[in-house]
């Protein structure tokens, strides 16, 4: 597999979300079909339907109304990487969205919550330890990440509700 210069979406986000869901960077399936955790073995959709105990859909203008009707924003660290496949540890020559200047821009949202490991690091690297909202590294929903069983993640994502 060849590695590649790959290009993140631009951000989901709404005038009243008060949470900010960050990733790393879209992995190939996602990249394919133009959406956010479009990998069927990704649990990030499923497990936000079943926090907000609403029933699951897989057409993507249902999903990107329902990240609306609960205050919920998307985005990614990454602008763009070179990239073999869809793993984080295979990123490289990463250059950083502009996570601060969207906080600026929507000063509504009272909490950030990482999809993992690699977001996590890069929003710290990104904003500093200090910042002025609370930074929460969740368990990544990505099938790489099948060590920690769905109720596990589950569980640790309904933290999201204190915010919303």
């Amino acid at each position: 597999m060849s590695e590649n210069r790959v290009c993140s979406f631009p951000p989901i986000i709404f005038p009243d979300s008060k949470i900010l869901i960050l990733g790393s960077m879209p992995g190939v399936k996602s990249l394919e079909m133009q959406q956010y955790y479009a990998h069927p073995q990704n649990k990030f959709w499923k497990i936000l339907f079943a926090i907000f105990g609403e029933e699951f859909t897989t057409d993507y203008e249902l999903r990107k109304e329902f990240l609306a009707e609960n205050k919920i924003a998307v985005w990614d660290t990454i602008e763009s990487c070179t990239r073999k496949g869809s793993l984080d540890a295979d990123i490289r020559n990463e250059e950083a969205n502009k996570i601060r200047e969207l906080l600026e821009n929507h000063p509504q949202i009272r909490a950030i919550y990482c999809n993992g490991q690699k977001s996590f690091a890069n929003t710290l690297k990104l904003l500093g330890k200090d910042f002025r909202l609370p930074i929460f590294a969740m368990p990544s929903t990505s099938p790489a990440n099948a060590s920690i069983p769905y109720q596990t993640k589950l569980e640790r994502w309904k933290g999201i509700l204190e915010f919303v």
